[in-house]
């Protein structure tokens, strides 16, 4: 399993732009697969917190019981151009694949929780999950061309441009 911390030892420059690129807007995207195996896309927040990507649902949420079902997922964040004006000042976009791991014991979940400034007890009926990373990409613009850099689990960071 790759959590958020082997991003961050294998590749530290990428995962900092990364993170970067993953906090300049509250809001995420995240695709699961529905019973019958359609995407379903939703909107989520989604944070990094210590060594773990963490997201969450509402109590009984489609896309809670999606990934409870099949945990693959696709995550994309922050779904909107940030400076439309200059695009090459943007911290770039993100988006993370890999599978949800449900995180149910309160003892675990107390240290997100209390770092997003929230008791031991709050969201008791939520359900939390954490990334098994599987693949972490960051596309940005550097003058006219397109940069997109691809970061899987015991692979180099991959580099692809377009003009």
């Amino acid at each position: 399993m790759a959590n958020w911390r082997e991003v961050t030892e294998s590749a530290p420059e990428f995962a900092a732009r990364v993170r970067d690129s993953f906090e300049a807007h509250k809001h995420k995207t995240i695709a699961t697969l529905r019973r019958d195996g359609a995407p379903r896309v939703s909107g989520i927040e989604a944070y990094i917190i210590g060594d773990e990507l963490w997201f969450g649902s509402m109590p009984g949420a489609l896309k809670a019981r999606d990934l409870r079902r099949d945990p693959r997922f696709a995550l994309h964040g922050p779904p909107v151009l940030l400076n439309a004006d200059d695009p090459a000042a943007s911290p770039g976009d993100t988006k993370l694949s890999g599978y949800a791991v449900e995180v149910t014991d309160r003892d675990q979940l107390t240290p997100m929780l209390t770092a997003r400034g929230f008791g031991p007890d709050a969201f008791r009926d939520s359900h939390f999950f954490t990334a098994d990373v599987r693949e972490v990409a960051l596309t940005r613009t550097e003058g006219s061309v397109m940069v997109i850099d691809l970061w899987r689990p015991g692979r180099e960071l991959h580099r692809f441009t377009r003009s």
